[in-house]
């Protein structure tokens, strides 16, 4: 059974929007005309075949890909809204294909690294705990399998407390007590006020916004 989830509250950011967005890869057109908002508190599953612009938008989000068109705005109180995307980086916390997980160091020594580069005070122990990892903390990441180190990208994604969280296929190499803690964090999260977009083939089996997104014929 996974441990309780308490999760402190996050940076505030009080929403996101997206008007007439059109992403390009390797010169072809993914989507176009996309538009939608999210609220704090609010989760989003975005939904669609293989090639059909799921990790783009999560990329595009994120500040990674420029749009090719429309805009997209992060909404931080009042009449503030940050459009660049490298401002736009700044609240995000990434979850992806790749683990990003240095071998040689333990779950332990990765969140102490993270907790000092991006200037929070995690709770180490505490966040292992939350994500089924402490009995692991001191052992050199090379001997988790695929299912702890993604536990281990998820505990780091606490310790960076990122009102923004982008999901990228979040429930692969999980089992099944490994994706109901995926959902337990990401409604602890939310209901610490923030969002979470997950781009995912499976549900994610809570209260969400679904975005399906289709391959331009």
């Amino acid at each position: 059974m996974a441990a309780s989830i308490c999760i402190e509250a996050v940076a505030a950011l009080a929403g996101l929007e997206v008007d007439r967005l059109a992403l390009r890869r390797g010169g072809r057109v993914v989507f176009r005309d996309l538009s939608f908002r999210v609220d704090a508190g609010e989760a989003v599953a975005v939904v669609g075949p293989n090639g059909a612009g799921k990790t783009s938008l999560l990329r595009a989000l994120a500040g990674f890909l420029e749009p090719y068109a429309g805009a997209i705005r992060f909404a931080v109180g009042g009449d503030t809204a940050h459009e660049d995307r490298f401002e736009r980086g700044t609240f995000a916390g990434w979850l992806g294909h790749h683990d990003a997980i240095k071998s040689q160091l333990s779950p332990r020594q990765h969140l102490h690294f993270f907790g000092r580069y991006f200037g929070k005070a995690a709770d180490a122990d505490s966040t292992l705990a939350r994500t089924g990892l402490a009995r692991l903390a001191d052992l050199p990441a090379q001997y988790l399998s695929a299912g702890q180190k993604k536990r281990l990208a998820l505990a780091r994604l606490i310790a960076m407390n990122r009102s923004l969280w982008l999901l990228d296929e979040p429930f692969a190499a999980l089992d099944v007590e490994g994706k109901e803690l995926v959902r337990s964090l990401i409604s602890a999260h939310c209901a610490a006020g923030g969002i979470a977009i997950a781009a995912t083939h499976e549900s994610l089996d809570i209260p969400c916004i679904r975005l399906a997104l289709e391959i331009p014929r």
